[in-house]
């Protein structure tokens, strides 16, 4: 990533108003979060979807919003990557923090709405209905209730180092594809479903797949009180604190690349200019012997004529 390039997507973000932005960030993080909520709980519950479903429907869901609001914001959705946006220059702060911001709300309007169209009753309760859905650990883990009968479950050591590698993949995706020259909002939003899609198969046996702190924070304000084995917002730092992570050492291993890569464009142009000065002092050297040389000449002419004036 270039600081060219970083200036480039600064501009045309701001060739938007900030409100339409924003608004697009708040309702591409509702529709995204909606889908995935939607999948984990409907699909798991009626259709028994499961991780080879999920993985890929969780792609297409952030590629297809990456597609329709693109063009408009950027289409971050995830507050890591407004995070590491921030950091290397191609988000200001100010619109970043209002990203973020948008992005939790849109995540929380989707959890009330899901929360609130999920038929329960006594024998089909909240807790049934959520248990797919939440991003947690050991108990909370979707593989729990498997890994349970054989005295073994996923350590939250374990749900950070995965959280942390997806969370990787998916900013370092982020920023290699927003607005770099040639890229279009197709091909970022298929790089973008590749990415999330691979997260999601990472994590979600441990996690549930979080991926994106907004996604976790709208389903646990939701699914809190419910009956779960774990409250879900006693375990919600982690879906926050290895996004960031991701974001921070993505965004450090950039800003080296870009330092490293100005120093070697400023040695080239040094060696250039060297080179040239190589050459036009060369060119002058010759202009000089060449007119030394015109000089001895001429004196020698002189000194022939003088010669044969005097013989005569």
């Amino acid at each position: 990533m270039t600081a060219v390039e970083a200036t480039s997507v600064t501009e045309e973000e701001q060739s938007k108003p900030l409100a339409l932005r924003v608004g697009a960030e708040l309702v591409g993080s509702f529709i995204v979060c909606f889908a995935i909520y939607s999948i984990c709980t409907f699909g798991s519950a009626i259709y028994g979807v499961n991780m080879a479903f999920i993985a890929p429907l969780t792609g297409l869901a952030y590629a297809a919003v990456t597609m329709m609001l693109g063009a408009v914001s950027g289409a971050q959705f995830n507050p890591a990557i407004s995070i590491a946006s921030m950091l290397v220059g191609k988000t200001h702060v100010l619109d970043g923090i209002l990203y973020i911001i948008a992005q939790v709300l849109g995540g929380i309007g989707a959890g009330a709405v899901t929360r609130f169209l999920l038929p329960t009753s006594e024998q089909v309760t909240l807790k049934i209905w959520k248990t797919p859905v939440i991003n947690g650990v050991d108990k909370n883990s979707v593989s729990y209730a498997t890994l349970g009968s054989y005295g073994v479950s996923f350590s939250i050591t374990l749900a950070i180092v995965v959280e942390l590698i997806a969370g990787i993949i998916i900013v370092a995706t982020a920023l290699n594809t927003a607005g770099a020259n040639g890229k279009s909002n197709t091909q970022r939003a298929i790089a973008m479903g590749f990415a999330y899609g691979v997260g999601a198969a990472i994590t979600y046996p441990v996690t549930g797949a979080a991926l994106n702190p907004a996604r976790a924070t709208g389903i646990a304000i939701f699914a809190q009180n419910q009956g779960l084995s774990q409250e879900p917002l006693q375990q919600l730092w982690v879906f926050w604190i290895c996004p960031i992570l991701a974001a921070a050492i993505v965004a450090l291993a950039a800003i080296v690349v870009s330092i490293i890569g100005a120093k070697k464009s400023a040695s080239k142009s040094e060696q250039d200019s060297e080179a040239l000065e190589n050459v036009l002092d060369g060119d002058a050297s010759v202009d000089a012997d060449r007119h030394e040389g015109e000089q001895d000449e001429q004196s020698n002419a002189q000194t022939d004529a003088d010669e044969s004036v005097e013989a005569d």
